[in-house]
């Protein structure tokens, strides 16, 4: 399968005269050119769809979740089965739906199950609409995920990744059925890649993450009581800015940006000026595989 688009630019050579290149010395008015030789430059596919101009105003978020890097760390690759675990808008549906429709595999997108309520079964319709474009984003396999959900699939996934979900599963009461969930739509040696709000080490870890921000030693032990071995963590999605500390919890920092609504008491020393400057929030990026 090729998955790489090459340019190639070929030397040339060309003269004034003919006859030059087969040796004759040109005069004082000849001008002979010489070759010129370049090596190929290779687009990867995941470049080629990260800079796909339907990301343009997505793009503006890459400073801050730095897909490309992101999804090598997970090890992402061709003709993987990939499953993306609560979707939601979409923000990384947009890259990893192309890339598989080009590179092979498939892309399965684990939405809201019914049971979750009309709201959820909004967001499910928004997600089938914005997707529904085969030329672009090939066919997307759907399944229900939630509290009461059945399997996602039947341990044929090769790589599973969640995005800043993981305190939905937690303040839903879930947290433990979805790694176990995960756990079980992976093959042997399959790997499950998650990034969430990171809560530091020395405060205290509400069990229903109400703030958004989660533990690594929490989401380690999750894991690992599913059955998973825990494989790299990377900083990449780090941001030492966040004190995880904000009166809105995470939705204070952008993108939501979220601030005292109207008739609302605004918390003391409230500057939503500053919480721009901080950026998205301090990330944790894992990795982790079920073993062989």
């Amino acid at each position: 399968m090729k998955i790489l688009h090459k340019y190639l630019l070929l030397g040339i050579c060309t003269t004034v005269l003919l006859g030059a290149c087969g040796g004759d010395k040109p005069t004082k008015t000849e001008k002979a050119e010489i070759p010129v030789e370049k090596a190929a430059v290779e687009i990867s596919v995941l470049d080629a769809v990260i800079a796909g101009e339907w990301r343009a105003d997505q793009a503006k978020r890459d400073e801050f979740r730095h897909p490309k890097q992101t999804l090598e760390f997970f090890g992402l690759a061709p003709g993987q089965n990939v499953l993306e675990i609560s979707p939601g808008g979409g923000w990384y549906t947009n890259i990893l739906a192309p890339y598989i429709k080009q590179a092979g595999g498939s892309y399965n997108a684990a939405i809201f199950e019914a049971a979750m309520g009309e709201r959820y079964m909004a967001a499910n319709e928004r997600f089938t609409k914005k997707f529904a474009d085969t030329e672009r984003f090939g066919h997307i396999n759907m399944v229900e995920f939630g509290p009461t959900s059945g399997a996602l699939a039947d341990g044929n996934i090769d790589l599973i990744v969640s995005f800043r979900n993981t305190h939905s599963w937690m303040g839903g009461g879930y947290a433990e059925k979805a790694f176990a969930d995960f756990y079980g739509a992976l093959k042997p040696g399959g790997v499950l890649g998650i990034v969430s709000h990171r809560l530091p080490e020395s405060a205290e870890q509400n069990p229903k993450a109400p703030t958004g921000y989660v533990q690594v030693s929490y989401v380690k032990d999750l894991a690992q009581q599913a059955g998973f071995e825990f494989v790299a963590a990377s900083e990449v999605n780090a941001n030492p800015k966040d004190t995880a500390d904000h009166p809105y919890g995470v939705w204070t920092l952008p993108p939501s940006s979220r601030s005292p609504k109207e008739g609302e008491d605004v918390p003391e020393g409230f500057d939503a000026a500053k919480y721009q400057a901080i950026g998205e929030s301090d990330r944790f990026t894992l990795k982790f595989r079920k073993p062989k």
